[in-house]
């Protein structure tokens, strides 16, 4: 029912920041909670980050508490994630999704609709 397109990803020096963007190029994102979630190279998909429809909840894992910031434009169908004081443990690639779901949203398998990565590589 929509499709996702993530943007934002670099090469940034360790204790720098990015804020990555996801836009539904097509369908209402108000219609769906949505999170990020992330791949290190041989690591399984960690969920990082998600947001309620409206806004008004928000969650994080621990290992990015206080350093990122989910937040979302509905007027024009985009999520965005502020990264800061970034670390070389950041490094993956971040996936933006969305799902009808009001629970779990912690889960992957709960996420109908994902966009296609954007890297995030800091560097050592």
């Amino acid at each position: 029912q929509v499709h996702l397109v993530e943007s934002g990803g670099g090469l940034v020096q360790a204790g720098g920041s990015l804020r990555l963007s996801c836009t539904a190029s097509s369908g209402r994102l108000s219609t769906y909670a949505t999170g990020w979630f992330r791949q290190a190279p041989g690591k399984e998909r960690e969920f990082v980050a998600h947001i309620s429809r409206d806004a008004d909840n928000a969650a994080y894992t621990d290992s990015v508490k206080g350093r990122f910031t989910i937040t979302r434009d509905n007027l024009k169908s985009t999520i965005y994630l502020q990264i800061n004081s970034l670390r070389p443990e950041d490094t993956a690639v971040y996936y933006c999704a969305a799902t009808g779901s009001y629970v779990r949203l912690h889960d992957p398998n709960l996420y109908a609709y994902w966009g296609q990565g954007t890297q995030v590589t800091v560097a050592t």
